[in-house]
C-alpha cells in the first residue's frame, strides 16, 4: 500500500493498526509471543502496530487465528481494502486501461448533491468536450497506460456529464491560466472555450475564473473535487487520493472558498473566456 501525505490515510492505518493491537492484548500475547505463532520477526508485530508496516490480508488473517478471533478477521481485511483505496498509485488504477476508471466514479457523481471543482491545470471533467476529454485521454494513455480504450472511457466521461442536468448544484473554479494553455491544438481549445461560455449559462452551474495577476494572496494548488461534505478527491503526479476526514474536508473547502474570493464570475469570468478565444486567432 502506497504512502501518502494524507493525515485521512494515515488515521484509517492507525485505526487499523491499533484494533490488531487490541486484539492482541485481548488475547494476552506479547508482540513476541504472537510474532512466533505467526513465524515471523518480532519487530514485524512491532511494526504493524505502529502503523509503520501495512498488514497483508494473510497477515491478518494469521493475527487473528494466533489471537483466537478468526471471526474479527473479514471485518478488518474490509478495512484494510478501505485504507487502500484512500489512496491509489495510477498504474494500479489504471492497470485494465481507462474505461473503468471513469465508469467507477459515476455512482459518486449521482448522489453528490453539491459539486466544488477547483483545477488549476485542465478544464474540470464535467465540462469538457469530447474532443477535449479526448485529447486529455490520449495524453494519459500514452503517458501511462498501456491498454488503449481511449474511445470506451471518452465515451464513459461523456454519459457522466448528464449529471449536470439533474437536481444539484455545480461550482467551478479555474485558474485563467486553464484557459490560455490547452491542450489538443486550436480548434480543440477553441470549441473547449466556446462550451465554457454555453455551459455557465446553465441554471445549477457556477463558473468562476481566477484571473492572473502579480498581487494573488492564494496562490494556486493542485486541483480538487469536494463532493457534498463527505469526500475530497485529488489528482496528484503519482496518484488518486481519496479524503474522508472531516477535517480534512474542511481544510479543502476552505480553501475553495478562499480561492472563490478572488474569482470573477458572470460577465467578467465570460470576458476572459472570450478574451482567451480571441487569442487563438
Amino acid at each position: 500500500m502506497a504512502v501518502s501525505a494524507s493525515s485521512s490515510a494515515q488515521q484509517a492505518r492507525q485505526t487499523l493498526a491499533d484494533r490488531l493491537g487490541e486484539i492482541r492484548r485481548d488475547a494476552g500475547l506479547t508482540g513476541r509471543e504472537l510474532a512466533g505463532a505467526c513465524g515471523w520477526y518480532p519487530s514485524k508485530v512491532s511494526r504493524i502496530e505502529n502503523a509503520r508496516t501495512p498488514p497483508s490480508s494473510e497477515d491478518i488473517q494469521a493475527w487473528c487465528q494466533a489471537c483466537d478471533a478468526a471471526g474479527q478477521a473479514a471485518d478488518l481485511i474490509a478495512s484494510l481494502r478501505a485504507v487502500e483505496g484512500m489512496w491509489v498509485e495510477w498504474r494500479r488504477m489504471e492497470r485494465i486501461g481507462l474505461r473503468a476508471v471513469q465508469e467507477a466514479r459515476l455512482p459518486l457523481f449521482e448522489r453528490t448533491q453539491r459539486f466544488r471543482s477547483y483545477s488549476s491545470w485542465l478544464v474540470p471533467g464535467l465540462i469538457q468536450t469530447r474532443a477535449y476529454t479526448e485529447a486529455v485521454l490520449r495524453a494519459v494513455q500514452r503517458r501511462r497506460v498501456t491498454v488503449d480504450d481511449v474511445d470506451a472511457a471518452v465515451g464513459a466521461r461523456m454519459e457522466r456529464q448528464r449529471v449536470l442536468h439533474r437536481s444539484a448544484t455545480f461550482a467551478f473554479l479555474i485558474e485563467e491560466s486553464v484557459l490560455r494553455s490547452g491542450i489538443g491544438g486550436t480548434e480543440v481549445m477553441a470549441g473547449q472555450l466556446g462550451h465554457l461560455l454555453s455551459v455557465a449559462t446553465l441554471p445549477s452551474v457556477s463558473l468562476g475564473v481566477v484571473p492572473m495577476r502579480p498581487d494573488r494572496h492564494r496562490m494556486p494548488v493542485e486541483g480538487f473535487w469536494v463532493f457534498d461534505s463527505e469526500q475530497v478527491n485529488v489528482e496528484l503526479v503519482s496518484g488518486h487520493l481519496t479524503i474522508t476526514q472531516p477535517r480534512e474536508i474542511a481544510m479543502y473547502a476552505d480553501a475553495f472558498a478562499e480561492l472563490a474570493e478572488h474569482a470573477v464570475y458572470g460577465a467578467d469570468a465570460r470576458g476572459l473566456v472570450t478574451e482567451a478565444l480571441h487569442t487563438l486567432g
